[in-house]
């Protein structure tokens, strides 16, 4: 596989691009993130902030040829919808080089399964020369409480932009969790049949409380803090509305972190909280592949 991807890289010119602070603090799959999708970038660009860990050194040991690290400090006066995650996330793209064609964005608590390599780099030469197409549309599994279990509700967004062209008109928008260009249009996106798995509902307890209560100041002043975020030890994973097993296999870069997996977390799928209208939307989905009130941030061609 390797060696196909270098020598049709002669033809297409791929970077990754990511940002992550305190990622051994918070036990943030960053590494995984990174080498799962390496092997189809010719460069990453990583824009590491200031950290209160060993996060840089972290990132330096991944790959010394493939890796270029800009080193940042966030800004976290910037708390008007999570702007700083967006922030840092141009800072990265920024960096990557302009001889580049697509660019694949992925964040510190994302993997992508190598079985859906060649299915993304296959879209990244169907549309390269397409001027109508911005970007390529992922769906979603999130993960919760442990690695048996997925999210089942709608507090789950089900798709997601992670590759868009090298176009520098293109940005990241509100909390970083999407794309616009110019004068804050949406991108004009492909649909393809690969998924992100997000583990950022998969951490040890206590590390999982610590994120929350780091991750919230990024949007709300102390005052909200001390109103809504409980002060434990650790996180209360049980406060979940619905879950079901995962049944497949987990990408093979996770395969050392499942291994340490240090806690226990188990889950009745038969109870669930989702209400009637959910469950009615729920439905409606499973026969038409329509979501009733989507937000979408972007328009599928």
């Amino acid at each position: 596989m390797k060696d196909t991807y270098y020598y049709l890289n002669f033809i297409m010119k791929v970077a990754g691009f990511t940002f992550i602070r305190n990622a051994l603090k918070y036990d943030y799959p960053i590494v995984e993130a990174i080498k799962s999708i390496l092997p189809i970038c010719d460069e990453f660009v990583v824009a590491v902030g200031k950290s209160d860990d060993d996060t840089l050194e972290l990132i330096r040991s991944i790959d010394k040829e493939k890796i270029k690290i800009i080193e940042t400090v966030w800004d976290e006066s910037l708390r008007e919808g999570g702007k700083v995650l967006a922030v840092e996330t141009d800072k990265a793209f920024n960096a990557v080089s302009s001889d580049v064609d697509w660019a694949f964005y992925i964040q510190g608590d994302e993997v992508v399964h190598e079985k859906y390599l060649d299915t993304i780099y296959s879209a990244m030469q169907k549309y390269k020369d397409d001027e109508k197409i911005d970007g390529l549309l992922f769906k979603y599994l999130h993960f919760y409480g442990s690695y048996d279990y997925i999210g089942d509700s709608y507090r789950w967004y089900r798709r997601e932009i992670r590759v868009i062209k090298n176009n520098k008109n293109i940005y990241s928008y509100r909390d970083a969790q999407g794309f616009r260009k110019g004068n804050n249009l949406r991108l004009n996106i492909k649909l393809i049949d690969a998924y992100i798995y997000h583990y950022g509902w998969v951490k040890d307890p206590r590390a999982m409380q610590g994120k929350q209560e780091s991750f919230n100041k990024l949007w709300h002043d102390n005052n909200w803090l001390k109103k809504n975020v409980d002060r434990s030890d650790e996180f209360d994973y049980s406060n979940i509305d619905s879950l079901k097993h995962f049944e497949e296999t987990h990408p093979a870069v996770m395969s050392s972190r499942i291994k340490r997996k240090n806690w226990r977390f188990d889950y009745d799928i038969s109870y669930n909280k989702i209400s009637g209208k959910d469950f009615f939307k729920k439905i409606i989905e499973e026969f038409t592949g329509y979501r009733i009130g989507e937000y979408k941030n972007y328009k599928i061609i």
